[in-house]
């Protein structure tokens, strides 16, 4: 049973972010979608 969970989050597609597109370096389950980069611009503005 744990394999096919840990088989099904393999193969999940790699995540991007949700403003420029660019493919988030984290875990795929994870809850964010908006990467560092944008996260940073959203802050320092």
């Amino acid at each position: 049973m744990l394999g096919k969970v840990l088989e099904f989050f393999k193969n999940l597609p790699p995540k991007k972010c949700a403003q420029c597109g660019k493919e988030i370096e984290e875990q795929h389950e994870c809850y964010g979608n908006v990467c560092e980069d944008c996260l940073g611009a959203a802050y320092h503005r």
